[in-house]
C-alpha cells in the first residue's frame, strides 16, 4: 500500500483519536503528540502491508495503548531525594481519631448513618435505601450531624 492510499484512510479518523487523546491526557498539547505518534504507527503498520479489518477501532486500540504507555513511563520516574522522605501520618491519625470520637457522641439516628458514611458509602439514595428511611430525613440528619461535627471538631482544635 502506498502513501497515497493510507493518507485518505487516516484523515477521516484524527477528529475522533483528537477527542479520545483529550480524555486520555493532561494538556492539548500532549494529547497532539498522542494523536500523531498514532497515525505514525498506522502508517507504518499499513504501508507495511498488514491486514486492518477495522481500522477505527484498531487506530483507538493503537491511542490508548499509546496513552497507557506514557502513564508507565511517568510512574516509574526515577526517585530523586526529595521523593524519598515520607510525610508523616501521625497527625492524620489523629484527627481521623479525634473524628471517629465526635461521632460516637452524636445522636444514635445521626450516629447510625455517619457510622454507614465512614463505612464508605457517601450517596444520600444509598443511605436512605441502606436504612430504609425517606431521602429528606436523611439529608436532614445528615447535615444536623455535620453540623454538630463541625462544632465538636472546632472546641477540640
Amino acid at each position: 500500500m502506498t502513501h497515497r492510499t493510507t493518507v485518505p484512510r487516516l484523515v477521516p479518523l484524527i477528529p475522533v483519536l483528537t477527542r479520545r487523546a483529550r480524555r486520555l491526557s493532561r494538556t492539548r498539547a500532549e494529547a497532539e503528540d498522542l494523536v500523531q505518534d498514532t497515525l505514525l504507527s498506522l502508517c507504518q503498520r499499513l504501508q507495511d502491508g498488514t491486514e486492518i479489518d477495522d481500522l477505527p477501532a484498531y487506530a483507538m486500540r493503537t491511542l490508548s495503548n499509546r496513552a497507557r504507555r506514557t502513564w508507565r513511563m511517568e510512574a516509574t520516574d526515577e526517585l530523586e531525594e526529595d521523593h524519598a522522605l515520607t510525610q508523616p501520618d501521625a497527625l492524620l491519625r489523629l484527627d481521623c481519631a479525634d473524628t471517629l470520637a465526635a461521632i460516637e457522641q452524636l445522636p444514635k439516628p445521626q450516629r447510625q448513618l455517619m457510622d454507614l458514611v465512614v463505612s464508605g458509602e457517601t450517596s444520600p439514595r444509598a443511605l436512605s435505601d441502606a436504612t430504609g428511611l425517606p431521602l429528606g430525613t436523611v439529608m436532614s440528619r445528615l447535615a444536623r450531624a455535620r453540623a454538630k461535627l463541625r462544632l465538636v471538631l472546632a472546641k477540640d482544635a
